[in-house]
């Protein structure tokens, strides 16, 4: 697979960082509409482990980016952008995060508890054989259930959606297993948070208010680690913004604010 796509005219100075991990191609929606007066990166994550994907990230950006870069990382591809931003902090000019998801463990069951209340009974159970199902499963169908899965749960994600098309390339199970593990244990420890302390540029957090990713699990923490910190709340906005009926025109308006 392809490892970055561009959008719009050089110089290439904003990269775009997809969700999942292990579902690259979500953010294609927001480069295409950037790339109208920018030039835009779209990297494509394909490492299955946390250090891997930080690398490509940064390979990508030394070979194709324009410096000092503003990352926008949406949903995992915000902690990505974090950790990335900590680590190489004299690479990236402004780091935007929308959807991120908690970066502390204390409120983390809120998302499923969210996410599972507005299910329907036959899909709460699905969900809740996830597990089961993907443990059981051979090799080759393990991508097939995890797509499934991510389906499954993003039917939670809207508040009012627009019309649109399922943007992810290619399902891939053990990137998500791999990267995961390794990010989950960065939460649990405190780690992940101490990051924040190394990032020195301007930090904008986005969020919709009906997100099941609770707003203050990434207002409340990164408010207290980070110096440069603003945050910002999207009314009748879910975890996609730019699919959102009531959200997309502002969520654009003030992400091209933050560009200027």
């Amino acid at each position: 697979m392809e490892t970055v796509r561009k959008y719009g005219k050089p110089p290439f100075s904003i990269a775009v960082i997809h969700g999942g991990p292990g579902a690259p191609g979500e953010m294609i929606p927001v480069a295409k509409e950037l790339s109208l007066d920018y030039g835009i990166l779209e990297p494509l994550q394909v490492a299955n482990t946390l250090s891997g994907q930080i690398r490509e990230l940064k390979k990508v950006i030394e070979e194709h980016a324009e410096l000092l870069i503003t990352l926008i990382g949406w949903s995992w591809g915000a902690w990505l952008s974090f950790l990335f931003t900590a680590q190489n902090p004299s690479f990236v000019k402004k780091l935007i995060l929308i959807g991120s998801g908690p970066f502390e463990d204390k409120y983390v069951p809120k998302i499923m508890q969210t996410r599972l209340s507005r299910l329907t009974t036959e899909d709460k159970e699905r969900v809740e054989s996830f597990g089961q199902l993907i443990n059981d499963a051979e090799a080759n169908e393990k991508d097939r259930i995890f797509c499934q899965f991510g389906s499954l749960l993003s039917k939670t994600d809207f508040y009012n959606p627009l019309p649109h098309e399922d943007d992810i390339i290619e399902c891939q199970y053990d990137i998500y297993e791999g990267v995961w593990k390794d990010a989950k244990e960065l939460r649990s420890s405190g780690k992940l948070l101490e990051y924040g302390k190394q990032i020195t540029c301007p930090v904008i957090a986005m969020h919709g208010d009906y997100d099941p990713h609770p707003a203050e699990g990434v207002r409340e923490p990164l408010s207290e680690a980070i110096k440069d910190f603003r945050f910002i709340l999207l009314e009748k906005c879910g975890h996609k913004p730019w699919y959102e009926k009531e959200a997309r025109d502002q969520f654009y308006e003030l992400l091209r604010q933050e560009l200027e």
